[in-house]
């Protein structure tokens, strides 16, 4: 492997380039780059690399997961009650109609 690498870099080394650019190439490629970099960066990108870039950090991503964890958990309560509220609805007029089967009405 040794000999390999000493003989490739001995090989790189030697290595000329005699074809001539073409006129402008440099200019040609930044403007390319500049295309590229314009077209790409869009906004879900843009948030998307930075959520990534920052969920690298420990504090953030604890930040991050706490977050969401209390979210989830609120929203889950918030319609476990509303649930509740209509199951006990539901159990009133039950028990009214159980005892008064011709009652129409909510109580």
């Amino acid at each position: 492997m040794k000999n390999n690498d000493i003989e490739l870099s001995a090989l790189l080394e030697e290595w000329r380039v005699t074809t001539p650019l073409p006129p402008r190439f440099n200019e040609q490629v930044w403007k390319r780059i500049e295309q590229v970099d314009v077209t790409s960066a869009s906004f879900v990108d843009t948030v998307r690399e930075w959520l990534f870039a920052a969920l690298a950090r420990p504090r953030f991503a604890l930040a991050y997961v706490t977050a969401l964890l209390v979210l989830g958990s609120s929203v889950g309560l918030l319609q476990a009650n509303r649930k509740a509220a209509h199951w006990e609805r539901e159990l009133q007029v039950r028990y009214v109609q159980s005892i008064d089967p011709y009652h129409k009405g909510r109580p």
